[in-house]
């Protein structure tokens, strides 16, 4: 799973040692492999090779990834069914790795069509013609790779084609397939073709890729095209509408060789390697701090007040862990505008108190029980302090606090918050016997700079507080004040 981020749209620049004719290409040894050969051949190549097969997709190791080579390798078309966020679009696109990074097509050709393997007559007449001087060129694997996301506008002529008035205009009969302006499917032809939440496509449309999927022709305008198009052609739906919904023709459900349901990370560590690799952090984030992040988004996804059916993303977590390095950054640099000259700048490091900020931005991405309404930053907030609650319990359960417990025993207080500097808290401390271990199963080492130790000091306050072992009050100026039990 992870981040989905757009094919980079650099056009590569092939080798000049390829092959710049059909006599070359034939004098070289190259074997013409359709698109699932050509899959199933890499894909067992890296197998043996111990390369990675899917770089950068987390958390589908023992469950995903083996149904996915199961279906390239018995050249299966694909459907990914999960909900929101569960790294369906980012599984599709890494298919592509599994490409030849270069591949030979005729110059100029719409459909990518081989030197050896021409489709339309145009290029059957071109092969014919030229014969060994046939000029060939070379595709990169990342212009192979087509898709569309399903919306109700979405057109048959998106999708197949049309045909193009200004070419009949020209002087060409209807049935000429040179008439056609081909559509997406045709052009991702030797490649692989996405339709992201087919669902939503609708049913008439639908009824267009039946012919794709099987026949592997197309039809445009009401008369036959007997193009072999070769290609994958991997959907993506939500479960809840594929299953319950009816809302994918029954045909096209059959013409999918492999259904494979996709799932949220399945324990908290693979849920902090997703948020370590997918999160743009701009400030640091110490690591119990992310696992309060990870624990409060698996607190959320498992809620009873959350609607199970649409699925809390994992770009949720990712987004929290962003948006609390924001603040981290931000109280950084306002410490710089009111700061003393004799104070050292404070570095941007994020504590536990940063993450009370993600209630109230990330709540749009929730999606709550009916029954629910006007108490989603109660939820979230109720959720965030058990997350909290449970890191400071797996770090430092056992752990002798006396140390911080008697910095308020005489009913001294101490202040920490948003625009609270390092330096400011940890003057108030002062020497806390027990420190030193904190920092150690927080591992912060021996030597931490004063925001990070600062952040421990932190959320040992934070977890005694949830523990019920200080009091805490929240000022009307943002300060949160850590007392006795009162």
């Amino acid at each position: 799973m992870g981040r989905v981020t757009a094919p980079n749209p650099v056009i590569p620049v092939p080798p000049a040692d390829l092959p710049g004719t059909l006599g070359a290409l034939r004098a070289a040894g190259h074997q013409y492999r359709t698109v699932k050969q050509e899959l199933r051949d890499n894909l067992i190549a890296r197998m043996r090779s111990g390369e990675p097969r899917f770089p950068g997709i987390v958390g589908y190791d023992d469950s995903v990834l083996p149904e996915v080579e199961r279906a390239l390798l018995a050249g299966h078309d694909m459907v990914l069914l999960g909900e929101r966020g569960q790294g369906k679009t980012r599984l599709i696109r890494a298919l592509g790795g599994l490409l030849d990074e270069w591949t030979p097509v005729i110059a100029g050709s719409v459909l990518n069509e081989h030197p050896m393997h021409p489709l339309t007559p145009a290029s059957r007449a071109q092969v014919a013609e030229a014969g060994d001087d046939l000029p060939v060129g070379w595709l990169h694997r990342s212009m192979r790779y087509g898709e569309k996301l399903a919306t109700p506008d979405t057109s048959v002529g998106d999708l197949i084609g049309d045909v193009d008035p200004i070419r009949i205009a020209q002087g060409r009969t209807l049935g000429d397939p040179e008439t056609i302006h081909f559509g997406l499917v045709p052009r991702t032809n030797r490649g692989i073709f996405a339709v992201n939440e087919l669902p939503d496509l609708a049913e008439r449309i639908q009824v267009a890729l039946l012919n794709v999927l099987e026949e592997r022709d197309i039809q445009v305008r009401g008369y036959q095209l007997r193009l072999p198009l070769d290609l994958l052609l991997v959907a993506s739906a939500n479960p809840e509408d594929y299953t319950n919904r009816g809302r994918i023709i029954t045909p096209l459900k059959d013409r999918f060789g492999a259904e494979i349901r996709t799932h949220y990370p399945v324990d908290l560590e693979l849920e902090l390697a997703l948020i370590r690799q997918e999160a743009d952090l701009v400030a640091d984030v110490p690591e119990h701090v992310l696992e309060v992040l990870a624990r409060f988004a698996r607190a959320v996804r498992e809620s009873p007040s959350v609607d199970p059916r649409s699925g809390v993303s994992a770009r949720f977590a990712i987004a929290a862990a962003e948006t609390v390095a924001g603040a981290a950054l931000r109280r950084a640099g306002l410490l710089a505008a009111v700061g003393t000259p004799e104070d050292r700048p404070e570095a941007a490091v994020a504590r536990v108190g940063d993450a009370v900020s993600v209630t109230s931005t990330l709540r749009g991405k929730v999606e709550f029980e009916s029954g629910e309404e006007g108490r989603e930053i109660e939820i979230l907030a109720h959720l965030l302090r058990t997350a909290t609650a449970e890191t400071f319990r797996a770090h430092l359960a056992g752990l002798d606090l006396s140390g911080f417990t008697a910095l308020v025993d005489d009913g001294a207080a101490i202040e920490t918050g948003e625009l609270v500097s390092s330096a400011e808290l940890l003057r108030q401390v002062g020497t806390v016997p027990g420190l030193a271990k904190v920092l150690d199963r927080l591992g912060l080492g021996d030597a931490p700079t004063p925001e990070e130790a600062a952040a421990a000091v932190e959320f040992v306050l934070e977890g005694l507080h949830l523990t019920r072992r200080l009091g805490k009050d929240v000022t009307d100026s943002g300060r949160t004040v850590y007392g006795g039990r009162g």
